[in-house]
């Protein structure tokens, strides 16, 4: 029955009893502490050392202002840099590093390349650095090695190669992009000269029919019009005085059959004054239509001259055979000079001015045709201009298109131009180291003071796990309490009486022994610990 009593334990943490587990299990709590501590904290000075080699590259921006000097590369530097880290993280050129820094000589296992290339790449590690308004300003680039100069030397490649990247990388996508414009401007200004070619070859098709020829033409048309209006006019009255010198004329033949009277002279000068009225009477009429620097007006004044000349010689021929004393029929000689002879003069003049007024006449009307012509000519560009406007405006607008697509293409050729000069120059976006490539102290793996921390937290797990063990296993009873609950439970009755310990020189001397071992034992293990953190500390 005793042995199935069990004791009453619900009644909570009882200190005499935990105080009683530590008096009898000190030693199997400070042995296994002792033991988990030394095998973590060991591990850490058997683990190979990992070292860190960390540079800053701060990212600078344009030297010439944006006003000024606008950038043709992407702004996007986080996609840029993602963009360089995959190049520079590339297959071929992490084993150009491996081969050239022998990363991997010491290893016993043989790797194969893809394997070093990927146990690189976890090695290294890129952190970015953002400024107040949540842009990237500078970005950390470090690398972990076993060897200490081997990660410096290594960091110090894969800054080289991020800075010449970097550089690389815009330089040629500005050439790129100023390539792509000057392409794309060949374009353009080919066409802009098809576009030219045909503006040229229409005008020169429809000369005079142009929009910006109606002032002219108008004014052209005005003057030949007038020029028609002068020309028929001048032709009527050349008509006028045809039909005036016809009839002049041939006065005069029928005066030459006409017997002379007492005073026949009369005939002629009433002919040649019904002439010089009537050309007079055409002057009058010139004078108030033109000026008298007219041709017309000066050739009446010549006509009207000649006529009074004529009507003047006239008068002196009948006057001086007026005057002369008339013979006899056997002594008289012929007059040849009389007034016959004088009609017939006229006559001859007026049939040469009947000539010249014929061929004044034939001069006009063929003018005149020529000015009809010319008129025609130019009321048909007038009639033609709408259309050749609404064409004109075509091809224009297409001209024009062109023209803006190539003035906007030359701009952003040349604005690209002095971008991409720019980059070459190095006064654009770059990258500058600004912490060079440290070389790392102390390894950051292990941490030797986090692993002695850790081997103490698991040698007091494990110790308390020793002690719950050999508790849980041991049947016997240290405790009165524990005997009083077995005698109330079994008999049913308290307890009477008590026997107290009653301890031998041996005993006593064997429980001091046993405290003495316990508290050396406690010291040793605290003093290890205590040790081993120290020069982890020292060692971090």
């Amino acid at each position: 029955m005793v042995d199935d009593f069990e004791p009453d334990t619900s009644e909570g943490l009882d200190l005499q009893r935990v105080l009683g587990v530590v008096r009898r299990r000190h030693l199997h709590f400070l042995i296994p502490l002792l033991f988990g501590w030394a095998a973590i904290w060991g591990a850490s000075w058997i683990i190979p050392p990992r070292y860190r080699s960390t540079t800053l590259i701060l990212v600078e921006q344009p030297t010439m202002p944006k006003d000024y000097v606008t950038p043709n590369v992407n702004d996007d530097l986080q996609e840029r840099l993602q963009s360089i880290t995959q190049q520079i993280l590339s297959r071929t050129r992490l084993l150009h590093i491996i081969e050239q820094s022998k990363l991997f000589a010491g290893d016993h296992a043989e790797q194969s390349p893809e394997a070093e290339v990927e146990s690189m790449r976890k090695n290294i590690q890129i952190d970015l650095v953002q400024d107040s308004r949540n842009q990237i300003s500078a970005f950390n680039l470090s690398y972990i090695s076993a060897d200490p100069h081997t990660a410096q030397q290594v960091t110090s490649e894969l800054t080289q190669m991020f800075i010449n990247e970097n550089l690389e990388v815009r330089q040629k996508a500005s050439r790129g992009t100023t390539e792509f414009l000057e392409a794309q401007l060949e374009t353009a200004q080919a066409s802009l000269a098809k576009q030219e070619d045909k503006i040229r070859e229409f005008k020169a098709q429809h000369v005079g029919e142009m929009p910006g020829q109606l002032a002219s033409n108008l004014q052209v048309l005005s003057g030949v019009q007038s020029q028609l209006q002068n020309e028929e006019d001048a032709l009527n009255t050349t008509k006028q005085q045809h039909v005036y010198l016809q009839s002049l004329a041939d006065q005069y033949r029928a005066m030459e059959g006409i017997s002379k009277g007492a005073d026949g002279s009369e005939v002629g000068i009433a002919a040649l004054d019904l002439e010089l009225e009537h050309l007079r009477a055409q002057l009058a009429d010139l004078s108030t239509r033109y000026t008298d620097t007219h041709p017309d007006v000066g050739r009446l004044k010549g006509q009207i001259a000649k006529t009074q000349k004529m009507r003047d010689d006239f008068v002196a021929n009948l006057k001086k055979q007026q005057a002369s004393p008339e013979k006899d029929d056997a002594t008289a000689v012929p007059v040849t000079d009389g007034p016959d002879s004088t009609q017939s003069s006229l006559l001859v003049q007026v049939q040469g001015q009947l000539r010249s007024n014929q061929v004044e006449i034939a001069n006009r009307e063929h003018a005149i045709a020529a000015l009809k012509a010319k008129v025609e000519q130019y009321q048909a560009r007038l009639n033609e201009e709408p259309v050749r406007e609404q064409q004109l405006a075509d091809l224009t607008r297409g001209y024009d298109q062109s023209k803006a697509n190539y003035d906007e293409l030359l701009k952003k050729k040349n604005d690209s131009a002095m971008a991409t000069s720019m980059e070459l120059l190095q006064r654009g976006e770059r990258f500058r180291i600004l912490d060079p490539p440290s070389f790392p102290q102390k390894p950051e793996f292990p941490n030797r003071l986090k692993f002695c921390g850790m081997g103490v937290a698991a040698g007091l797990a494990l110790g308390v796990v020793v002690v719950g063990v050999f508790e849980f296993r041991d049947d016997r009873l240290y405790e009165a309490k524990q005997i009083r609950q077995i005698v109330e439970k079994v008999l049913s009755t308290g307890v009477t009486a008590e026997i107290p310990v009653i301890m031998s020189p041996f005993d006593e001397k064997n429980g001091r022994r046993k405290s003495w071992l316990g508290w050396a034992t406690a010291v040793l293990v605290f003093s290890t610990i205590l040790v081993g953190s120290a020069v982890s500390y020292l060692h971090r």
